[in-house]
């Protein structure tokens, strides 16, 4: 495989959503510094336990986005892949800030990562579908 047929922008995507997956680490690490609140404990004041919350969320949702990030950008189109990557990184932002000061403000950021999320399964779906169809069955719909 050459550089050029290489999924870089997909990898850059997958490496600054890990980079941002540390960052968000290292903040959940200072509201434990702040509190007093030494492992493995997880229990705390509020502001704590939501940052807590907000990164072991993210960390759930982390191998769902991965997957839905490869397979739409491998089989359907990396540019769409990436942009949504990227949508998926500032939302995650957006959960984890708002989350660290109240549960409401988690909403916004919570919603736009569904609709990601959604979105690129639905339309890598369709592709891996359509191709399917079209391998197995010499099926083409399009």
């Amino acid at each position: 495989m050459t550089t050029t047929e290489q999924p870089l922008l997909l990898a850059a995507v997958t490496l600054l959503s890990a980079l941002h997956m540390g960052l968000q680490t290292r903040r959940v690490g200072r509201s434990r510094k702040k509190f007093k609140i030494f492992p493995p404990t997880v229990t705390g004041p509020p502001e704590f336990q939501r940052t807590f919350r907000a990164h072991q969320n993210g960390v759930e949702f982390y191998p769902m986005f991965l997957v839905v990030l490869w397979t739409c950008g491998l089989f359907c189109n990396e540019a769409l892949a990436v942009v949504g990557g990227l949508v998926y990184i500032v939302a995650r932002e957006m959960y984890f800030t708002g989350y660290s000061h109240s549960a409401e403000k988690r909403l916004p950021g919570f919603y736009l990562i569904i609709i990601v999320l959604l979105t690129l399964s639905t339309i890598t779906g369709i592709s891996i579908t359509l191709s399917l169809l079209d391998k197995y069955l010499k099926i083409k719909v399009i």
